[in-house]
């Protein structure tokens, strides 16, 4: 009877690890899970390193392995009683019939973590170049409109407005609150950045916050602030009060104080300041002007003394006189010449009185024509009946030969 009451079918060791391994490495949620814990041992081996991570009170523990070709990647290795985030999947031993976490990153947790995440965003932003000084703008020498960024709240903020009014009276000051502390704070932060940006008064941007806890700090970490700095239109300064490194924020900014007071310090000058700079430019002004005078009236007496050495009136005397007398030259030979003209003419014309026909006619000659109006001047010219003009001084007679006589 006993024999009968066990008829059931049994599982080898084998088929129920390797239905345990299916079960546990067919998850795809434990294919690739992130695990915090604390190192509570770790052991270097030739193929690896095996260590076990373990709740703070013991009360669980879980042993994982990191491959010997894995470990270069690791961006901390485990240590005994140290805080890490395991990445990686869940797998069977099937020999020893017990599992492990096959590791592929391990990272620090807590302040850790975030430090890590800090120099990660830290690298990407620098890679971009948004770190780069060639890209920072230069502040404005007397802005007549600046902006706040911060906590109308906040202690900063009556600090802010106390320096800028001391250090310059009558300058316009425009609050674009924010939270500047918390999970809201980041997205605040942007919002009040672009209300800057769009109202388009400020010439630089002041974003300021207290000194505080690091914990309370880290909106300014955020990439989302990073880039709404580096994207605002104007200069923009921060003053966040902290003793820590710097923040992202401050990395990115066009000029970086530590506190709201040194940055509102670093926007505008003092009108003290001011007038001391003009005093001592009124100064150099009146050392450089008296130093030119001084060159000028040189010049003048050297050039006075040349002068005197040169007479220029008694070179101007004797150009006059020369000029005079290359004058009364030039009116002497052109006299001779017109005498010497006049007398040519005078011969001409008396020559040309000689040559006059009309002048030969007058003393009693005359002309004599034959029929076709050639002159006659030989008897073999016309025949006896040849019709003829003798032209007179005055008048002209017409006749016929009669008879020639050589």
């Amino acid at each position: 009877m006993v024999a009968d009451t066990l008829d059931f079918k049994a599982v080898s060791v084998a088929g129920v690890t390797e239905y345990i391994q299916l079960l546990l490495e067919g998850d795809e949620n434990l294919r690739n899970i992130w695990i915090i814990g604390e190192v509570s041992s770790a052991r270097n081996h030739s193929s690896g390193c095996f260590f076990s991570l373990q709740e703070p009170d013991g009360s669980a523990t879980l042993n994982a392995v990191v491959w010997r070709s894995q470990l270069p990647k690791l961006n901390v290795v485990p240590t005994v009683g140290e805080q890490v985030v395991v990445l990686g999947q869940l797998k069977l031993y099937p020999k020893r019939g017990s599992y492990q976490l096959t590791t592929w990153q391990v990272l620090p947790a807590g302040a850790g973590l975030q430090a890590l995440r800090y120099r990660q965003l830290r690298n990407r932003l620098a890679s971009e170049g948004l770190f780069d000084e060639d890209r920072k703008r230069p502040l404005p020498l007397f802005p007549r409109c600046i902006a706040v960024v911060t906590s109308h709240q906040a202690a900063a903020w009556g600090d802010i407005q106390e320096t800028l009014t001391q250090r310059h009276p009558g300058l316009q000051v425009l609050l674009s609150p924010a939270i500047v502390q918390g999970e809201q704070a980041p997205k605040s932060i942007v919002k009040a950045i672009d209300r800057v940006a769009e109202d388009g008064r400020a010439e630089v941007l002041l974003l300021g916050r207290g000194g505080g806890a690091v914990e309370d700090l880290v909106c300014f970490d955020d990439e989302r602030v990073v880039r709404a700095i580096a994207t605002c239109p104007i200069p923009v300064v921060t003053g966040i009060g902290h003793e820590r490194d710097e923040s992202l924020a401050d990395l990115v900014a066009d000029v970086c104080a530590h506190t709201p007071t040194a940055a509102a310090e670093q926007i505008v000058p003092a009108l003290h300041d001011l007038r001391n700079y003009q005093i001592q430019l009124l100064q150099r002004l009146a050392q450089v002007t008296g130093g030119q005078l001084y060159q000028h009236k040189t010049g003048l007496e050297q050039l006075a003394r040349r002068l005197q050495r040169l007479q220029p009136e008694r070179q101007l005397n004797q150009a006059c006189q020369e000029q005079n007398w290359r004058r009364q030259r030039l009116l002497k030979v052109v006299a001779q010449h017109l005498q010497a003209a006049q007398h040519r003419h005078q011969l001409l014309s008396e020559k040309l009185a000689t040559l006059d026909p009309e002048a030969v006619l007058r003393r009693g000659y005359a002309l004599v024509r034959e029929s076709s109006g050639n002159l006659v001047t030989t008897t073999d010219d016309v025949a006896p009946g040849d019709a003829i003009s003798i032209q007179l001084a005055q008048g002209r007679i017409a006749a016929e030969v009669i008879n020639l006589e050589n």
